[in-house]
């Protein structure tokens, strides 16, 4: 094998990604929705957080991407006017360029499943657990499933199975959790087979709406928009045309306010408040969810 010259140092070019030539012959080929997923993400960063290769032809007079031909694209559709790229400029021999090429593609390394794992629990944000553009082969891989007895063949099944990951399981639960609250004490939980496909139909949807990769991460999306309306929730308890509970028992605060938390500034103030309305009296120091009634009355 003729053995090649090393290549001097690629330097760093700012430019129109326009004014690159794509190669005709790209063996990696990227999914429509990790590349609308990508646009979304170029979009977001306004930049490209990392640099294609670029070979300089000057016979051509062609600034030709030998690899990152799906960034520049993405770049391009994304409206970014300029980019940065690494850019050769010595003649290369057609052999090198592909060379240079397919080592690019191979040579990506792998995943170590655990760490991948550990790294994907600790986004906690939807957006950004969709920023990074795993699908579900991948998410299945991480909690270790065994799917290869699965063949495209027998994917005819009566169940259905939603995995959560950890993160993830605390949030259905606690929307769950919420959701159950609002009702009376005596209740029934049934699923029946007509809501099957509404909510395939509303994971589809979100997955279309947020171009996701996942059904868990579109789960997500659907307990984020739930989380967003908990207000509605109330219709539980409160009719809002006499302004009176309409039910016994108890009603979360969360469908009192429309949120979980609120900023601590808010909480400290509504906290000495409490605080001084047991002091004086005016609230028992077991009850001091009565400082709300208080209030309440004051406001009238």
């Amino acid at each position: 094998m003729e053995e090649s010259t090393p290549l001097a140092p690629p330097q760093m070019v700012e430019g129109d990604p326009r004014s690159l030539t794509l190669l005709d012959l790209n063996a990696r080929f990227l999914p429509h929705e990790q590349f609308r997923q990508l646009v979304a993400n170029i979009k977001r960063d306004g930049h490209l957080t990392s640099t294609p290769l670029v070979w300089n032809d000057t016979d051509s007079g062609r600034r030709i991407v030998l690899s990152g031909n799906h960034r520049t694209l993405a770049a391009i559709e994304a409206g970014l006017n300029t980019i940065w790229w690494m850019q050769i400029d010595e003649p290369l021999p057609r052999q090198r360029q592909i060379a240079l090429q397919l080592s690019h593609n191979a040579i990506a390394g792998q995943d170590d499943p655990a760490i991948l794992k550990e790294l994907y629990d600790e986004l906690e944000n939807v957006e950004w657990r969709q920023y990074t553009g795993l699908d579900d082969k991948t998410l299945e891989l991480l909690e270790k499933v065994d799917v290869s007895s699965l063949g495209e063949a027998n994917l005819d099944f009566a169940s259905v199975q939603i995995m959560f990951l950890p993160d993830e399981l605390e949030r259905a639960e606690a929307a769950f959790d919420a959701a159950r609250a609002t009702g009376s004490a005596d209740q029934r939980w049934v699923a029946g087979l007509e809501q099957y496909e509404p909510v395939l139909d509303a994971l589809e949807t979100s997955r279309a709406a947020y171009k996701i990769g996942n059904s868990a991460t579109a789960l997500g999306v659907i307990l984020a928009v739930f989380e967003r309306h908990l207000g509605e929730l109330a219709d539980g308890w409160f009719d809002s045309a006499s302004g009176e509970a309409h039910r016994k028992g108890t009603a979360p605060l969360e469908t009192v306010f429309g949120v979980r938390e609120i900023p601590v500034e808010a909480a400290a103030a509504v906290r000495a408040v409490v605080d001084r309305l047991v002091r004086d009296g005016s609230v028992p120091e077991s009850e001091p969810w009565r400082a709300l009634e208080v209030l309440a009355g004051q406001a009238q």
